[in-house]
């Protein structure tokens, strides 16, 4: 998937949380900001989903 489109997944998410997930919404929150502050390039080089077989 693309930057944008995690971004706005993890956006609509965050608008479903109740307001005891303090926790998933401060790690939603970090993660929306670092994506929003790195290129679509560094998004690209991110290995996403590691090979635990290596």
């Amino acid at each position: 998937g693309s930057r944008t489109g995690l971004i706005d997944s993890l956006r609509e998410m965050r608008g479903e949380l109740s307001p005891e997930e303090t926790e998933l919404r401060e790690l939603t929150d970090s993660a929306l900001t670092k994506l929003c502050a790195m290129t679509d390039e560094k998004f690209a080089e991110l290995e996403l989903y590691p090979d635990f077989d290596q």
